[in-house]
Order: structure tokens, then sequence, then C-alpha cells
């Protein structure tokens, strides 16, 4: 069984790609906060042309299944994705195929 360990900017980006291509606009123009909390779990808010939208964790996977198809060019869907708080690095996320 193989693991990869995407890291903080990596999420970030492929939220970014992932909000790009649905919206029409460069990844450039979307900006992306990681979040966590005890009650809710992981979570994200994008800013895009200065509106704000809130991804919930199932979102966050389906922008990282999009990154795996676009830059690794792997099967997105035969990986399992774990999100996890870190002390040191953030929030990552670890592919198992």
């Amino acid at each position: 069984m193989e693991t990869i360990k995407l890291s903080e900017q990596d999420i970030v980006n492929a939220i970014c790609l992932h909000t790009a291509d649905k919206k029409q606009v460069e990844p450039q123009e979307v900006e992306v906060e990681l979040l966590w909390d005890e009650q809710y779990g992981f979570s994200s808010e994008i800013y895009t042309h200065g509106r704000k939208q809130v991804l919930i964790e199932a979102n966050m996977l389906e922008a990282i299944r999009f990154w795996i198809d676009r830059e690794l060019q792997r099967d997105p869907f035969s990986a399992g994705i774990q999100l996890q708080l870190e002390d040191e690095e953030g929030i990552v996320a670890y592919l198992r195929y």
C-alpha cells in the first residue's frame, strides 16, 4: 500500500484549482483559508472576487480528488483520503492507494 502526504499548501492549491475550474476564473483569483474546529471538523473559507464561500470537508475532498486527477494524473477515486491536523504542519492529507 502506497501513502502520499499532501502538505497544507497542496490542499490550498487543490481548492484553488477546483474553485477556479468551477467558477471559470484564474486560480490566482481564489484565496483559501483552511480551518479546523473541534465541533465541526475540517472546513475552508474561499474568497473569489470579494465573495465568501464556506466549504465543508466533503467539498475539500472533492477538490483534492480533482487535484489528484489533474496534477498527479492518478485515479482520484481509488485513493483513500484522510485529512489530519498536525501540530507542526497544520492540516495535511494522506492519500492511500
